[in-house]
């Protein structure tokens, strides 16, 4: 047979290669070949020796997956990491974050802030990230600058943020940086109502009436403790969920972060709207903010993605580390070993983020025709070994220090561990000198 007239960019040969869709599904001795960004073949071994391609690259021991979505974070707030520890959640924002946000954060903040965090994240095997944080148009710079996917959502509150006076402000923000990013291959803008208890009634409704007339994301988060609930219930008479249901804003466009509280009724707006849950353990563990019952979500058919929240209260962005908290937290709350197995908690950090951020037509899973959004995680190490199910042990064994290669859209950001785009030695420089001013000042 003879190989095809136009070469392949780039022809990787990993050990295993975990496509995630089909569900499930381990390929060894397969070959993935890549040209202009895309996957354009995958196959066996013997079927990749028709090919020629500009360069080939074996993997061995390695298992080559699509990178890790991370789906809920504030990038910026990684120079707040480790500033108001071991807090609950309302002391942790109206006494220690708030007002740190209001003294220090500003457009230099958010680029440094967010260089750091990406960079953390592309060395952890994340390939896209949804951002939720002030001057979203900074972010939205340092995303392109650096090479990685990302959904920038535009923080919209009732009050003053940094960046924006009023909610109309932010609006008109949101509105212009979509149609500034419109056609960008890589970023993506939504709309980022804060939570239902600081948007009142007229600007949800407001941001509906936006997103729909743009078909944008909403992005927000719901139901993140018992006390929210509670309080929604006793001023108005109702669930934030069946509030926002009653505004029109449940639906295939939004992405509802934590919902660790989920009545019957609950669990039956998310089934009948489509709505998209985003779960993140760590940060919900840390803050004893409660349990998202994933097992009984999944079940249900609710699409569920993870993400790590900022590094404020995690304290890390540490995708594959989250996902492995979120698959040993699923069995323990739905009260079963079989919960939430490694093959789906893989497609939760994958797939499942990019339905959730409408981009699963692009990334998510290794398929003909979607963007070159992988990582090879090496599974040589001693304690990885012996090797019976690989997913397995990547999900239950290895951490993000196994993390080899990233490429995104085809072009590799990490190689043998090292970024490619990133300066690592001025972005430890610039964290440190945030740390000295901020901890100065904090003393």
């Amino acid at each position: 047979m003879p190989k095809p007239a136009t070469p392949l960019d780039l022809l990787l040969l990993p050990t295993w290669l975990v496509p995630v869709e089909p569900a499930g599904v381990v390929l060894k001795d397969h070959g993935l070949g890549i040209r202009d960004g895309h996957i354009v073949f995958i196959g066996t071994r013997a079927e990749a020796e028709r090919f020629v391609a500009s360069k080939t690259r074996e993997l061995p021991g390695c298992l080559l997956s699509p990178g890790l979505i991370n789906a809920h974070g504030h990038a910026a707030m990684s120079l707040f990491r480790g500033l108001a520890d071991d807090l609950p959640l309302m002391t942790w924002l109206e006494e220690h974050i708030w007002p740190a946000e209001g003294r220090w954060v500003d457009e230099a903040f958010v680029r440094d802030g967010t260089d750091l965090a990406i960079a953390e994240q592309i060395k952890g095997g994340v390939t896209c990230f949804s951002d939720m944080y002030f001057f979203p148009k900074v972010a939205s710079e340092r995303a392109h600058n650096s090479g990685i996917r990302a959904q920038i959502a535009v923080p919209l509150l009732d009050f003053a943020i940094p960046g924006a006076r009023t909610t109309e402000d932010g609006l008109h923000q949101a509105v212009e940086l979509f149609g500034d990013l419109r056609y960008h291959p890589r970023i993506t803008v939504a709309m980022g109502p804060h939570a239902p208890y600081t948007v009142s009634d007229e600007n949800l409704e407001k941001i509906r009436v936006i997103a729909e007339e743009l078909d944008a994301p909403i992005h927000m988060h719901i139901h993140e403790t018992a006390f929210e609930v509670e309080q929604s219930l006793a001023t108005r008479n109702e669930r934030p969920l069946a509030r926002l249901a009653r505004l029109g804003l449940l639906g295939p466009r939004l992405q509802a972060v934590h919902m660790t509280q989920i009545s019957d009724d609950d669990l039956a707006l998310l089934v009948e709207s489509n709505t998209s849950v985003v779960h993140c353990p760590e940060s919900n563990l840390k803050l004893a903010s409660g349990f998202c019952p994933v097992e009984r979500l999944w079940q249900a058919g609710v699409n569920v993605a993870v993400g790590t929240d900022g590094a404020a209260s995690n304290n890390d962005l540490d995708l594959l580390g989250e996902t492995r908290t979120a698959a040993l937290l699923a069995k323990a709350v739905a009260g079963s070993a079989a919960a939430l197995d490694a093959h789906r908690a893989l497609r939760m950090a994958t797939l499942n983020g990019a339905r959730a951020l409408g981009l699963e037509t692009v990334t998510g899973s290794l398929e003909v025709g979607k963007a070159a959004d992988l990582v090879a995680f090496d599974l040589s190490g001693l304690a990885q070994q012996p090797i019976y199910e690989p997913v397995s042990q990547l999900i239950y064994t290895s951490n993000r220090d196994c993390v080899k290669h990233v490429w995104v859209a085809g072009q590799q950001l990490l190689d043998e561990r090292r970024l490619t785009r990133m300066d690592e030695q001025a972005l430890h420089a610039a964290a440190c000198a945030w740390g000295e001013r901020i901890g100065e000042r904090s003393e």
